[in-house]
């Protein structure tokens, strides 16, 4: 059976993109971290507390226009 989430606790995200963000997108993207991968990807993880939020964060990385390789919901214990 799945594990339910306790929808006073935050999710945490680690969603992957094609290509390198430089630190002057971490203001943008609001306490996230951004992680830059050496195959030249680049991780943004962090924490949601509802799917709004998580949309809302998908929209800047649509609005950058970058290809988004992966969104997957990590456990707390990954964070």
């Amino acid at each position: 059976m799945p594990d339910k989430h306790n929808p006073d606790q935050p999710m945490i995200y680690q969603i992957r993109i094609e290509g390198h963000l430089d630190a002057r997108w971490q203001a943008w993207f609001e306490g996230w971290a951004i992680t830059q991968q050496d195959n030249g990807e680049t991780l943004i993880t962090g924490e949601v507390m509802d799917q709004a939020a998580l949309f809302g964060l998908m929209r800047k990385i649509r609005d950058l226009g970058v290809p988004l390789v992966s969104v997957c919901r990590l456990s707390p214990q990954s964070k």
